[in-house]
């Protein structure tokens, strides 16, 4: 089978050809026919993220497709089902074996390319805004990196939540985009002063940043009395720093937040959020975007595209 992977966290991926695996103890094996790229496939790949496989390892963190073979002690899943998988690792592949727990049944309307893309973004999104910053109705909320794959779900939700949105985006067609999803304000993070703009709107409440460096400082001038700020990532490549007498002074409390780690020590906040989200996709209240479909000979061009920030939502590449 065919499976992009790198060998060295030096070197760029690549396909090549690997043995089929077969599955073990309370495992699926599934034939994948779409994956969603993720930036933390490009921080998996430099050997910059904070979960990474040994060597040679297969990308790709969320994957769909069918079940055709399951593990001993695998009574949850069978042959057949039509799955989705917080992989980690090793969805940019024809098969993949994954733990049981780690996959969720898909609707059947729901299609594979859209259940890609859905489940770490919008999953990121829900849990941060409902569990970790406790987003009230009619609270201002402040997406940076709005357009991206997390970002852009985090406005959807937000305004599905009763949120004011505040979209920050770089340029007129990512910031379209975001508006179609919902956004209530958007501010161009080229030209705009975002400390200005953002006092003009009355301040933030919740801050969402997937971007971190200058861009979370300048937002961070403009939050109201006790908000909280969303640490999701760090995609400029510059760490922030707060100055905790700053925080202080406006009772402000920073988030971290790492939604793979909720599998480890309350995988029933991830159950729940999913069960939520997939009510809410049947529904038609929440749908992905997706701006590119690629095959898998050309995943590298996807992952180039979130490294170039030339895409919106999110990218997906097929098997088929």
């Amino acid at each position: 089978m065919r499976a992009l992977q790198i060998s060295d966290h030096t070197d760029q991926p690549k396909v090549v050809d690997v043995p089929r695996p077969d599955p073990g103890e309370n495992q699926i094996r599934v034939r994948i026919h779409a994956c969603g790229l993720n930036f933390a496939d490009l921080l998996i790949a430099n050997g910059t993220y904070q979960d990474i496989p040994p060597l040679p390892a297969t990308l790709g963190m969320e994957i769909a497709g069918v079940v055709d073979a399951v593990g001993p002690g695998c009574e949850s899943l069978s042959e057949g089902d039509r799955v989705a998988v917080f992989a980690g690792h090793g969805g940019l592949a024809d098969y993949g074996v994954f733990d049981a727990d780690r996959a969720k049944r898909l609707p059947d309307a729901m299609p594979f390319d859209h259940a890609a893309a859905f489940m770490v973004a919008y999953g990121t999104s829900h849990l941060a805004l409902e569990h970790r910053a406790r987003l009230r109705k009619g609270e201002r909320l402040v997406v940076l990196g709005a357009s991206g794959g997390v970002g852009l779900t985090a406005v959807e939700l937000g305004r599905l939540m009763g949120a004011e949105v505040v979209a920050v985006a770089r340029g007129a067609d990512k910031l379209e985009v975001a508006r179609q999803a919902g956004a209530h304000h958007l501010i161009d993070s080229e030209t705009a002063d975002l400390r200005g703009a953002l006092k003009e709107l009355g301040g933030a409440d919740v801050i969402y940043d997937p971007v971190g460096g200058q861009l979370l400082q300048d937002a961070m001038r403009a939050v109201n009395p006790e908000a909280r700020v969303l640490v999701i990532g760090f995609a400029s490549g510059e760490v922030p720093q707060f100055k905790a007498n700053h925080l202080l002074v406006k009772n402000v409390s920073v988030l971290g937040y790492y939604w793979g780690g909720y599998m480890t020590f309350r995988p029933d906040l991830l159950t729940g959020s999913l069960e939520t989200l997939l009510g809410w996709y049947g529904e038609g209240r929440i749908k992905p975007h997706i701006s590119h479909h690629l095959p898998l000979e050309r995943a590298t061009e996807g992952l180039a595209l979130l490294r170039d920030r030339k895409s919106t939502g999110k990218v997906v590449v097929t098997m088929d």
